[in-house]
């Protein structure tokens, strides 16, 4: 049994499934993220781990132990909110020492561990963050994902993190669970999620893939002999402008639109009347301007077979 696991677990409101049949294991240290879009069942996963809300069905193991009836004092879990849920009359230190003292620790050994700060002093069994960082500007919450990967690995902290920022998720997980709605769609490393996904909605939503038909690919690769499905994802960046390999495809299209994305040059190409999305790294000369015929190559492995529609 990994170190935590959840089995079958539902969740009703007003009628509504918000989480069905879940099933879910995370190892002792590991950073797992939750990862989907708003009102997929993200949140309230985490907050029926925590105790906080009850599942209609399903059990709830930590540590070995079945904790689905315990309240949230007795999981031995730490959770930080998106709202932070700090006492304004109190200072950074009563803050701190604050769930100690709910635990009747010696108030010697509190202000030990009040210097270590962290919001890590009960040292939980489970660490859950319900998207911390989502309030913070851009620069000071890569510092801070930098930072909490680095504690949490040097502490060796099972962590639960939710977000709907695709690449904080990247940043910062061992493992990556997609939901939508009130499923679990895909889990994998982030290296495994992002390069084979395995329906349309995960392609759209882990990045800026390209989604075609069946009829669209064998449009602008007509000499691709690709597996029997209904839709392929290539990523934009597999595009390349010289031949690597001998099974290479030679594509030619218009650009029809140029967006620079700082080190990235972003193309619209027209090929075969098809819409393709293509990035570049960015060099110090000019990138070629709207109305330009180009010609890629494409390896025949980085087109992703799509055997499922949207989840």
């Amino acid at each position: 049994m990994s170190y935590v696991q959840i089995e079958h677990l539902s969740k009703t409101f007003h009628g509504q499934h918000v989480l069905k049949q879940l099933e879910l294991a995370i190892e002792k240290g590991e950073l797992v993220t939750l990862l989907g879009p708003s009102g997929c069942g993200k949140s309230t996963l985490l907050r029926i781990l925590s105790g906080l809300t009850a599942p209609d069905t399903g059990t709830i193991y930590i540590d070995g132990k079945d904790v689905t009836d315990l309240s949230p004092k007795n999981r031995e879990i730490g959770m930080v909110f998106q709202s932070y849920a700090l006492f304004p009359n109190l200072t950074v230190s009563q803050n701190i020492a604050f769930g100690l003292e709910m635990n009747k620790i010696p108030k010697a050994d509190i202000r030990q561990r009040v210097a270590l700060a962290r919001s890590l002093v009960t040292r939980p069994k489970v660490l859950l963050l319900d998207e911390p960082l989502s309030a913070l500007d851009a620069q000071i919450r890569k510092n801070l994902q930098k930072q909490l990967r680095t504690i949490q690995r040097e502490l060796n902290m099972t962590t639960v993190l939710v977000t709907h920022d695709q690449e904080e998720a990247m940043a910062v997980s061992d493992r990556i669970y997609i939901m939508n709605g009130g499923r679990i769609v895909q889990h994998g490393s982030p290296h495994e999620i992002y390069t084979q996904p395995r329906s349309e909605f995960v392609a759209r939503f882990i990045g800026n893939y390209n989604v075609l038909t069946a009829e669209q690919l064998n449009r602008i690769a007509p000499d691709l002999a690709a597996p029997a499905a209904e839709r392929f994802a290539i990523r934009p960046e597999t595009f390349r402008e010289q031949r690597m390999a001998a099974e290479d495809i030679r594509l030619t299209g218009n650009i029809a639109h140029v967006t620079m994305l700082g080190n990235v040059t972003r193309y619209e190409l027209n090929i075969g009347e098809v819409p393709v999305l293509v990035d570049s790294l960015h060099l110090s000369y000019e990138p070629e301007q709207a109305g330009a015929t180009k010609t890629l190559y494409l390896c025949p492995k980085d087109v992703i077979p799509l055997y499922d529609t949207i989840a």
